[in-house]
């Protein structure tokens, strides 16, 4: 049998984060194998079963059967016959972290940065001095606005990506 070896970096990359995925997902299972499962984690399988079931992957009786051992199912670790041979159920899904946070924490550094210009600019615009009240006020106010829209790109993308 011949082992066929990725040629290019970009194959290299994808099968370096596919099999990270999957040890995210097996230091998941894990961590929550002796967890006793709550209702609301039976809801999660069963909607994942069933979902498995409107795509074709199950029948109706395997369906049945994989449902039953949800409900007699105790903790995690006996949910895992119940996904043999079933793709990555949600509940074991790593949760997508949000990246926003520091881009909020760059938006404040340059308001601060930014205030004494603008505080400067309205001084200069009191004593008559358009021009110069222009020069230190705008930039400072144009980096405000841009510092914005760059912080809460992620939140446009989640509502644009879920869209209507």
């Amino acid at each position: 049998m011949v082992e066929r070896r990725p040629g290019k970096a970009g194959e290299l990359m994808g099968l370096a984060a596919a099999a990270g995925q999957e040890a995210r997902v097996a230091a998941a299972r894990r961590r929550l194998a002796q967890v006793r499962l709550t209702d609301d984690d039976r809801r999660v399988v069963t909607d994942e079963l069933s979902e498995q079931f409107a795509v074709g992957r199950l029948d109706e009786g395997e369906l049945h059967r994989r449902v039953d051992l949800v409900h007699d199912a105790v903790t995690h670790a006996d949910l895992q016959p119940i996904f043999a041979g079933l793709p990555v159920s949600a509940l074991y899904q790593p949760v997508a972290r949000s990246s926003s946070k520091w881009r909020w924490a760059a938006f404040a550094a340059a308001v601060w940065l930014a205030v004494p210009f603008v505080l400067a600019g309205l001084l200069l615009l009191v004593f008559g001095r358009e021009i110069a009240a222009a020069i230190f006020g705008i930039p400072a106010v144009a980096a405000i606005a841009y510092s914005y829209r760059w912080a809460s790109r992620p939140r446009r993308e989640e509502r644009r990506q879920s869209g209507p």
